[in-house]
């Protein structure tokens, strides 16, 4: 926790500093919360599509809040403990609640197993996050991170409500994409981070095309928003499979290193 710094050349007497926090990151991480609370309210009253937006809008905020920390020199053992629990409410508790009000309510037993393991898979990569934080390549997550989790199962509701699909209609698909999301938070999958890209570094030109052009595709997909959201979420779930694919092929497709004793075939002496 942090503490107030009296100001120069206040007398204090004998009265002590009274603890505090920074307001403007934990204000920010409110404001997440919020969002992941107000989607929950929502999905009650039946408002699907304002659930799934709530999240998303959840999601601008948590990416907020640490950067702004950072770039204020905030940053504080209580703003991390905040975000975490922020986090468990925006991207655990409310998206299981928004699929299972949405479809998998109508498979009884079935459907309240499957959010279950949803919220318990993300409260579970949430406190293995915070305890590996500073053991893991800053490069890859260790399991799909909850926010992009998050991402996939409202992106899905909020895409299938555009189309004017009941959740009942698509409740296997519901169940499917839940329990993807639920066991690749908790897998040892590498997802990459983006953490080693350096904004303040030069870039070359191709990547400066192609930033236009990504900008321009979403201009054009604008009235789409819900699948565009809902695509890219998907692909980002896939492509940590992916990733782990490639780099145990490569493994196996390397010759091996002669300067290294060969392995002792399994059950010699």
């Amino acid at each position: 926790m942090d503490y107030e710094r009296p100001q120069r050349g206040k007398w204090l007497g004998r009265s002590r500093m009274r603890p505090g926090i920074y307001w403007l990151p934990n204000a920010i991480t409110t404001a997440a919360l919020f969002a992941g609370f107000y989607a929950i309210v929502q999905a009650m009253n039946g408002r699907y599509d304002a659930a799934a937006i709530a999240i998303f809008v959840a999601m601008v905020f948590d990416g907020l809040d640490g950067r702004v920390a950072r770039l204020t020199r905030t940053q504080s053992a209580f703003g991390a403990e905040f975000d975490s629990l922020s986090d468990m409410v925006s991207f655990g508790a409310a998206p299981a609640l928004v699929i299972y009000e949405w479809s998998l309510r109508g498979l009884g037993k079935y459907g309240w197993a499957a959010a279950f393991a949803y919220c318990a898979c993300a409260a579970l990569r949430l406190a293995r996050f915070n305890t590996n934080i500073d053991v893991v390549d800053k490069r890859f997550f260790q399991g799909l991170p909850s926010p992009a989790a998050a991402a996939l199962v409202a992106g899905f509701v909020w895409a299938m409500d555009t189309f004017d699909l009941k959740g009942i209609d698509v409740h296997y698909a519901a169940v499917a994409i839940t329990v993807f999301a639920a066991l690749s938070m908790v897998s040892d999958v590498p997802f990459y981070s983006g953490k080693d890209i350096k904004l303040h570094k030069r870039i070359p030109f191709w990547a400066i095309v192609a930033t236009a052009f990504g900008v321009l595709l979403v201009v054009f997909l604008a009235d789409n928003l819900a699948e565009l959201l809902f695509v890219v979420a998907a692909l980002y779930g896939l492509s940590g499979y992916g990733w782990w694919a490639w780099m145990r092929f490569k493994r196996r497709s390397e010759p091996p290193d002669p300067t290294l004793p060969p392995s002792t075939p399994p059950g010699a002496p």
